[in-house]
C-alpha cells in the first residue's frame, strides 16, 4: 500500500517514483507512458494533423524546377524527374497518417551523366529549397560490415545529424547517394576475395532502398560498440543517386547494335545519336555495367544528363545566380576593384573546356588558373579596375601547361 500523500497520475495511478516523468496540471497529475498513450490513440482516430507540410505552401513541380533553372543552365529532363520525385514525397508524407486504403510507394530516382554535367549541383541546389532533412554522402567510401571503411548505416548516420539526432523528422528525409557507380560489381568472374566494396555495398544498401528499421549508430561507425543504436524507419526515405557510370556507352551502344554488320542495323544506327548514347539508358545497361538487379529496382526512375555543348558551357559561365563569372565579380568587388571579362575571353574559356572534356567543373579550372596572380597582385596594388583579355587568359593557360608538362 503506498503512502499517502505521493504524488500519482490521475490517468494510470502510477506513483512518480514508478515513471521517468510526472507532469503537474491544475487539478492533477499525468505520468509520460499516459501521455504517449493518449498521443496514440488520437493518431489512430486520425484527430492529429496529418502532417506539418500543409498542401498550400506544397511547392508544385513547375515550381520546384522554376528554382532549380536559376541556378542550374540546361538538364530540363533531369530536373523534371527530380521536381517530380520531391514533389511526390511531400505528398506522401502528408498522407502517411492518413486512413487510406491507397498506399503510396517512394520511388528512387537515379540520375546517369558523366562528370560536370551538374548531377551533384541539382542535389546541392535543391536542398535549398526543401523542407525535409537532407544530406549528400558519398558512395566511395562504403564498405560491408566489418571491413575498413564507412558502414552503409553511416548514410543514416548523417541524416540524424542534418535532422538534430529527431528521429522522427530524419524518417521523412531525402538523402542523395553520390558515385552510386563506384560500388558497381568488380567482375562478374567467381574469385576467392570478396567483393567489400562493391557488390557487398550494394547487398547492404538493399535493405535501406526498399524500407525497413535499421539500427544506427548516432556516432558513426561501428568503433564505439558500447553506444546506443537508434531504430531508424527507412520506408519514408526518399534516395536520389547518381553517378558518371564511365564507360556505359559502350554497353549501350551494344545494346542497340550499332556496330552489327547488315542493312537493317545500319538503318537503326543512322537514327541513333552517337553523340549522346547516355539519352537511350535503360534498366538492363545498368546491370551489365555492374549494379545487381535488386538495386536496379529499387530505383524505378532512370534519368540521364546530356552532355554540356558549347552554348550550355558559355551560359554556365554568366547566367546563373551563382555563375563563376559573378563569383569573381564580387570577390573583387570586396577590394574595391570592378572586374570585367572581355566577351572574347569568356569564348576562350569555353573553348579550352570543351577540349579538356571536364564538363562545368572544367570551367572552374580554367577560370582559376586565369585568375589566379590577378587575384594575387590586385588587392595590394591599388588599382580601381581590372580587365581581363583573350590575350592575358591565353598566356595564363600556356603559362600553366607549360609548367605542367615539365
Amino acid at each position: 500500500m503506498a503512502e499517502k500523500g505521493k504524488k500519482r497520475c490521475s490517468f494510470c495511478g502510477r506513483t512518480e517514483e514508478q515513471v521517468a516523468l510526472l507532469m503537474t496540471g491544475m487539478t492533477g497529475y499525468i505520468c509520460n507512458d499516459c501521455v504517449e498513450q493518449a498521443h496514440a490513440i488520437l493518431r489512430e482516430e486520425s484527430l492529429l494533423p496529418k502532417s506539418d507540410i500543409e498542401m498550400t505552401e506544397l511547392p508544385k513541380p513547375k515550381e520546384i524546377k522554376a528554382f532549380l533553372d536559376e541556378y542550374v543552365i540546361g538538364q530540363d529532363e533531369a530536373k523534371c524527374a527530380l521536381a517530380v520525385s520531391v514533389y511526390n514525397h511531400y505528398k506522401r508524407l502528408m498522407q502517411r497518417d492518413a486512413c487510406d486504403d491507397v498506399e503510396i510507394e517512394k520511388s528512387n530516382i537515379i540520375m546517369v551523366g558523366s562528370t560536370g554535367t551538374g548531377k551533384t549541383l541539382l542535389a546541392r541546389t535543391i536542398a535549398r529549397l526543401l523542407k525535409v532533412p537532407f544530406t549528400i554522402v558519398d558512395a566511395t567510401v562504403l564498405t560491408e560490415a566489418g571491413y575498413v571503411g564507412e558502414d552503409i548505416e553511416s548514410i543514416l548516420t548523417r541524416l540524424l545529424q542534418v535532422a538534430d539526432y529527431n528521429v522522427e523528422e530524419a524518417e521523412r528525409g531525402i538523402v542523395f547517394i553520390d558515385e552510386i557507380d563506384k560500388i558497381a560489381r568488380k567482375s562478374d568472374n567467381p574469385s576467392i576475395t570478396r567483393d567489400v566494396s562493391g557488390e557487398g555495398v550494394q547487398q547492404g544498401l538493399l535493405k535501406l532502398l526498399e524500407g525497413s528499421i535499421v539500427n544506427v549508430p548516432p556516432q558513426g561507425g561501428r568503433k564505439h560498440p558500447d553506444q546506443k543504436m537508434i531504430p531508424v524507419n527507412t520506408k519514408h526515405i526518399l534516395f536520389i543517386c547518381g553517378g558518371a557510370f564511365d564507360g556505359i556507352e559502350k554497353k549501350i551502344a551494344q545494346r542497340l547494335n550499332t556496330h552489327v554488320v547488315g542493312y537493317n542495323s545500319v538503318q537503326n544506327s543512322k537514327q541513333v545519336d552517337k553523340s549522346d548514347m547516355m539519352r537511350y539508358i535503360a534498366p538492363q545497361d545498368l546491370r551489365s555495367f555492374g549494379l545487381i538487379p535488386e538495386i536496379v529496382g529499387r530505383l524505378p526512375i532512370l534519368t540521364s544528363l546530356r552532355p554540356l555543348d558549347r552554348e550550355t558551357l558559355r551560359n554556365i559561365l554568366t547566367e546563373p545566380k551563382n555563375s563563376l563569372v559573378k563569383q569573381y565579380i564580387r570577390l573583387m568587388e570586396m577590394d574595391g576593384v570592378e572586374l570585367t571579362f572581355e566577351p572574347e575571353t569568356l569564348d576562350y574559356i569555353v573553348d579550352t573546356a570543351v577540349e579538356y572534356k571536364l564538363g562545368a567543373r572544367g570551367l572552374r579550372s580554367i577560370v582559376e588558373t586565369i585568375m589566379m596572380e590577378k587575384m594575387f597582385d590586385v588587392p595590394s596594388s591599388g588599382v580601381k579596375t581590372c580587365k581581363i583579355t583573350k590575350e592575358y587568359a591565353k598566356k595564363q593557360i600556356e603559362k600553366s601547361t607549360s609548367i605542367a608538362g615539365a
